[in-house]
Formats: structure tokens, C-alpha cells, sequence
């Protein structure tokens, strides 16, 4: 199948556009799926670790879009399969936990981008198909100030190997006030 890139940097020609989601949400899986297969993607659909390892193996698809954390494991672990495989693939990572943290670990094993969850299938089309290394364009609503200092309580809290105790020494704040921030949500953009 040969579909027109529609990413809007100088109209290059996708010549495969296999897709593989893989996603423990079922609801979220099935739309995502029918939206990109709209989209001119052949789309095979895994909910599970073991499932996304399977399907890349059976054929290692030219991009894919993975949750971060599944019912059996991590995603990365699918991502890190693909890589071997097939490392010139494309992978976006999802995630509904999205801190600095698991965003940098998804980029290093071999992720394009990193999105929140829901993202919209608009986002996920433009990641998978962004082309050059270039860095994104700019957001059109950066991060509050709030949104800021939980990130980086979440990237010192993963980076202590999600200890509560080592965090709060090294953030220099009382464990209980950093274990009330850490059942928080993220706040909002």
C-alpha cells in the first residue's frame, strides 16, 4: 500500500504504513485503531506484553504506538523487542502517568516521542510521522509552574528507585508532605 504522507514536510511518500498498537485499555485500543486505519495504516491491534512481543516478531511493523504500563509488565519491553528487530521503526509511547522520568527512559530505548494519554489520534499521526531529528515545534501551552515542580519530584522519585524516604532527603522536604504530593495527580497544564 502507498499512501501520501500527509505530515506536511514536502509531501515524501510512506511506502508501508503497518502500525501496530498495543494497549491493556480495550475502548481506547479499538478507536485509536479504527482512527489510524482511516488514516491509510494497516493496524494489528495487542493488548498485552506478551501479545505486542508476539506481533512484532511475527512481522515487526514501520511504526508503533505503546502504553508504558500494561496489565503484565512494561511497554518497554515491546519497544525494546522492535528495536531489535526493526530499528529504523517508529514508536510512540503512551502513557496516563506521564512525568519527565518514564518520558526520557521511553526516548533512550528507542521511542520518537512521548504522548499523554487520551492523546488523540491527530497527535499520534503527527509524532509517528514527524520526519528529520529536529526538536518539535514549541507547545502551544507550556507547563504551569505547578506542573513543573511535580515533574521534577517524579523524575527524582524514579530516579531513587521510587523510595519515599531517599526522595524526600534529597528534595530536603518531610516524607509525609512528599507522600501527599506523590497520591496527587499531576496537576493540570
Amino acid at each position: 500500500m502507498t499512501v501520501s504522507g500527509s505530515n506536511g514536510s514536502g509531501g515524501e511518500e510512506q511506502t508501508e504504513r503497518t502500525l501496530l498498537i498495543v494497549d491493556d485499555d480495550t475502548i481506547f485500543l479499538g478507536r485509536l485503531s479504527r482512527a489510524m486505519e482511516r488514516r491509510g495504516f494497516e493496524v494489528e491491534q495487542a493488548d498485552s506484553v506478551v501479545a505486542g512481543i508476539e506481533a512484532v516478531r511475527r512481522a515487526p511493523p514501520r511504526y508503533a504506538v505503546v502504553d508504558l504500563r500494561l496489565g503484565d509488565g512494561s511497554g518497554l519491553d515491546v519497544v525494546g523487542t522492535l528495536q531489535e528487530l526493526r530499528p529504523e521503526a517508529r514508536i510512540v509511547m503512551l502513557t496516563g502517568y506521564g512525568n519527565i522520568a518514564t518520558a526520557v527512559a521511553a526516548v533512550k530505548a528507542g521511542a520518537v516521542d512521548y504522548l499523554t494519554k487520551p492523546a488523540d489520534a491527530d497527535s499520534v499521526e503527527a509524532a509517528l510521522l514527524q520526519q528529520g531529528d529536529g526538536p518539535p515545534p514549541p507547545p502551544e501551552q507550556p507547563m504551569s509552574a505547578d506542573r513543573v515542580r511535580w515533574e521534577h519530584i517524579q523524575r527524582v522519585y524514579e530516579q531513587c528507585d521510587r523510595n519515599v524516604s531517599e526522595t524526600a532527603r534529597r528534595l530536603r522536604m518531610h516524607r509525609r508532605t512528599l507522600q501527599r504530593i506523590l497520591a496527587k495527580h499531576a496537576p493540570r497544564e
